[in-house]
């Protein structure tokens, strides 16, 4: 069934309006008609499934068949706090990330982080990563558009991990080496809980960022015997998390 995501104000009296964009692309690319039917969400997590009633030029007028909670998203909200990489291997963990279920991303400058935004192509920059992000949610079916934040230094990431009252953070640190401590503490997150995953960039955590990590509350884990790249670290950790939550 193919899915769009809709606005609150597109609803009313068990009616959704489409306009815009997706109107050309629900008539003239995917080529639906009246009868047929179709996910909608409105990006704060409630699905509608509907059958369309009417396709005109600048819109399409569906009929709300039943409303449910989605039932794509995690149980567990996951805040990905990503360190700024080169090319575009942030924009293929944006990507991936939400596809894997991560409820928001914030872009890290970090000590050893290889590229820098000024102001002006910092905004293009997010832009970009909000529209990489809503294209993932709705290929992936997602019930959210997860958010992609303003691009923070380590210190700022950390004070917002602290304004969102995060109940665990975790940094994944390739000198840390202990497997079993980091079982037990991954054991430990459960449905309604709100986690933190911070990764290094290409070089890795800098000694003072480790220090001050744990002067905050984050906790150390290991992700194996291998270093793993930093495009490839959170969606390792991601995908063994939202597995085992998944109900």
């Amino acid at each position: 069934m193919y899915h769009f995501f809709i606005r609150e104000e597109m609803i009313s009296e068990g009616k959704v309006v489409i306009s815009g964009s997706d109107v050309n692309h629900i008539k003239n690319v995917l080529r639906m008609k009246s009868g047929e039917e179709l996910m909608l969400s409105d990006g704060m997590g409630t699905d509608y499934h509907c059958m369309i009633e009417e396709v005109t030029d600048d819109m399409v007028l569906c009929r709300i068949l039943e409303e449910s909670g989605a039932l794509s998203e995690p149980s567990v909200r996951f805040y990905l706090f990503q360190g700024l990489a080169k090319g575009d291997k942030l924009e293929h963990v944006i990507q991936k990330s939400v596809e894997l279920g991560v409820y928001e991303i914030i872009p890290v400058e970090m000590a050893r982080s290889v590229v820098h935004y000024d102001g002006k192509k910092q905004k293009a920059k997010q832009e970009r990563w909000q529209k990489i992000a809503e294209s993932a949610a709705k290929q992936s079916r997602r019930g959210i558009i997860p958010e992609v934040k303003e691009v923070r230094n380590f210190r700022e990431a950390f004070a917002y991990a602290k304004g969102e009252a995060l109940d665990l953070i975790l940094v994944p640190y390739e000198n840390y080496k202990d497997m079993k401590e980091t079982k037990e503490v991954l054991q430990k997150i459960h449905p309604g809980m709100r986690v933190g995953i911070f990764v290094g960039p290409e070089g890795g955590f800098a000694p003072e960022e480790i220090d001050l990590a744990m002067q905050e509350g984050g906790i150390q884990i290991s992700l194996g015997n291998r270093i793993l790249r930093t495009e490839t670290a959170p969606l390792m950790l991601l995908s063994v998390l939202t597995f085992a939550l998944e109900e």
